[in-house]
């Protein structure tokens, strides 16, 4: 699913509510991984210059849980120590971005390269 505009955020956002209502997500946990979902989308757009997001359903006989992949081409992220941190903000935001995503998943794993873009997944267990 692409992120290139404010709006393609709308759609992604109703895409995982939809996903996570399917896999049996309670209000709680929906709430989560869409907010992370959100902070992910945004920052793919505004810092990575737009690119794009998996979406992945997942089932291993016990559990079912969904598993988001945000992608871009950007510049990277140089520190990523640093931009984990709460209150670290390269624009204009709060900074809770990155590292609230990572508290609102049950695993999260960052690959970034300067110059060479970044993916981010997430994912949420039921």
């Amino acid at each position: 699913m692409p992120i290139l505009r404010a709006e393609d955020i709308v759609r992604m956002r109703q895409a995982v509510r939809e996903r996570a209502v399917a896999q049996g997500f309670s209000l709680v946990d929906q709430t989560k991984i869409v907010t992370a979902a959100c902070e992910l989308a945004r920052n793919t757009l505004d810092y990575g210059g737009g690119g794009e997001v998996l979406i992945e359903q997942l089932g291993n006989g016990v559990r079912t849980g969904l598993r988001l992949t945000f992608k871009d081409e950007g510049p990277g992220i140089p520190d990523l120590e640093q931009a984990l941190r709460d209150g670290y903000t390269s624009g204009g935001g709060l900074g809770l971005g990155l590292g609230g995503a990572k508290r609102l998943s049950n695993e999260f794993h960052v690959d970034t390269k300067v110059g060479g873009g970044t993916r981010v997944t997430i994912t949420r267990w039921r």
